[in-house]
C-alpha cells in the first residue's frame, strides 16, 4: 500500500498520471471513486469523484499534499484500486494473503527516469468550463438534464458530458453542410432525442441557421414526449413521427443524419438509409453488435472467437469496421473515435461520414470479401438482412 502511494505521487508530479480507480468496496463506502490528474488556475490536483448509492455523485479537489491521507484513508475499503499512467499501470489487489500490487516495479523504473513531454496526462479543468452548453440551456432543463437553475442533475453528468462531446464533433464537421439556406437533420431511432434537441440548439441559436429537423422512432409515447417539448421550447421546425425508419421520407435530401445507439442492425439500416438518401454527412454511435456474432463463421480467426468474451470484443470491432468499409464503398470518407470516456459509457465509439465523391465498384467489391470471409455462405444473408 505504501508502494501504490509512492507511485501515486511520482506520476503526479511527472504529470503521467490519468487515473486511478477504487472499485470493489468492502462494507458501507462509495461504490466507486475515481480521481484524474487535472490542472486548475495554474496548478496541478487530483479531480476526485465520488460514485454514491442511488446513482449520485460527489466531487473533489486534491492538491498534492492531500493525496497521502486520501489513499490512506480509502485503500482498505476497497478490493481493488487500479493506478493507470502514460506510461503503464499497476494494480492494488485484496487476495487471501492480503494486498498485492502488481505491476509496480516496471511502473517504478519507468518513472523514476526521465519522463516525455508528449506523455503528459495532465488534463485542464478550465478547458472543461467552456463547453458550448453550460447547463442553463432551456432544452437542457425542459428534458431533465438539469434544474431550474442550470445545475446539472447528479444522474445525468455523463449524459450532459456526451451531449457537449458530440457538439464538439459536429463543429469540426460544421464546414461540411451548406454554408446557406436551411439546413434539413434526420434523427433516426431517435428515441429521447437528447442529441436531437442539441444539435437543433447548436445550428439554430448558436450558427443562426434555419433548419428543418425530424426525429423517427417506433416509440409513439416517446415522440409525442419529444413534440411536446418542441413545442414547449419553440423549436419550431423541429417535429417527431412513430415510423419505421425504412420508411424515411426520400423526398428531400438530408443535410446531415445522426444516430445515438440505433440497437445492433438498426444501426446499418440507418446507416444505409442516410447513405441512400445522400446525405452529407453522417454521425452515428452504435449500440450493441449481436448479428455478427451470432454468425461469424471464419476458421482463420477461431483462435479468438472460441473464446466468448474475446469474440464478443471482436465482432464488435469487426462489425464497426464493416460499416466504415460499405460508407467508403458509397463514397464517404470516414473516421471512427471515441465519444466520451470509456466509463460513462461501453457504448462509446462515434462514426463519422462525410460524402465526397460517387460509389466505388473496387470498394464494393472489397467489401463483399471481408463479408464473405468472415461469413463464408452466411455472407448474403448478412447483407440482405442489414
Amino acid at each position: 500500500m505504501a508502494d501504490l502511494l509512492e507511485l501515486t505521487l511520482l506520476s503526479f508530479r511527472k504529470e503521467a498520471l490519468k487515473k486511478i480507480i477504487f472499485s470493489r468496496p468492502i462494507g458501507d463506502t462509495p461504490e466507486k471513486i475515481s480521481a484524474r490528474l487535472c490542472a486548475h488556475r495554474g496548478q496541478k490536483i487530483l479531480a476526485v469523484e465520488f460514485s454514491l448509492k442511488g446513482n449520485t455523485v460527489s466531487q473533489k479537489n486534491l492538491r498534492e499534499d492531500d493525496i497521502p491521507a486520501f489513499i490512506n484513508e480509502n485503500v482498505s475499503k476497497y478490493k481493488q484500486i487500479n493506478l493507470l499512467t502514460a506510461l503503464g499501470d499497476a494494480e492494488l489487489k485484496l487476495g487471501k494473503s492480503g494486498h498485492v500490487l502488481l505491476g509496480g516495479d516496471k511502473l517504478e523504473r519507468k518513472l523514476s527516469g526521465e519522463v516525455p513531454s508528449f506523455v503528459c496526462a495532465i488534463e485542464s479543468l478550465e478547458r472543461e468550463k467552456n463547453r458550448m452548453l453550460d447547463g442553463s440551456e432551456p432544452f437542457l432543463i425542459s428534458l431533465g438534464i438539469s434544474d431550474k437553475g442550470g445545475r446539472i442533475h447528479d444522474k445525468k453528468q455523463a449524459k450532459f458530458r456526451q451531449i457537449n462531446k458530440f457538439l464538439e464533433y459536429l463543429d469540426e464537421l460544421y464546414c461540411e453542410l451548406p454554408a446557406e439556406g436551411e439546413l434539413t437533420v434526420y434523427d433516426l431511432c431517435c428515441g429521447k432525442s437528447y442529441l436531437s434537441f442539441a444539435v437543433y440548439h447548436y445550428l439554430t441559436a448558436i450558427k443562426h441557421r434555419a433548419v428543418k429537423m425530424l426525429g423517427i422512432d417506433l416509440k409513439a409515447d416517446v415522440m409525442i414526449f419529444c413534440n411536446e417539448r418542441a413545442a414547449e421550447l419553440g423549436f419550431s421546425g423541429m417535429r417527431f413521427i412513430t415510423d419505421d425508419i425504412t420508411n424515411t421520407p426520400a423526398d428531400i435530401k438530408p443535410d446531415m443524419v445522426i444516430s445515438l445507439h440505433a440497437c445492433d442492425i438498426a444501426t446499418d439500416i440507418v446507416l444505409n438509409t442516410a447513405a441512400g438518401l445522400s446525405a452529407k454527412v453522417i454521425l452515428s454511435t452504435p449500440c450493441c453488435h449481436r448479428e455478427l456474432s451470432t454468425k461469424i463463421c471464419a476458421p482463420e480467426l477461431k483462435f479468438v472467437t472460441k473464446y466468448p468474451k474475446l469474440k464478443r470484443s471482436i465482432c464488435d470491432s469487426l462489425t464497426d469496421a464493416l460499416r466504415l468499409a460499405r460508407l467508403e464503398a458509397l463514397g464517404y470518407e470516414v473516421n471512427a473515435t471515441e465519444l466520451v470516456d470509456p466509463e460513462d459509457t461501453p457504448k462509446n465509439t462515434l462514426i463519422r461520414a462525410v460524402l465526397r465523391g460517387k460509389p466505388s465498384k473496387a470498394a464494393a467489391e472489397s467489401y463483399n470479401k471481408l463479408v464473405e470471409f468472415l461469413l463464408g455462405d452466411k455472407a448474403k444473408d448478412y447483407i440482405g438482412r442489414i
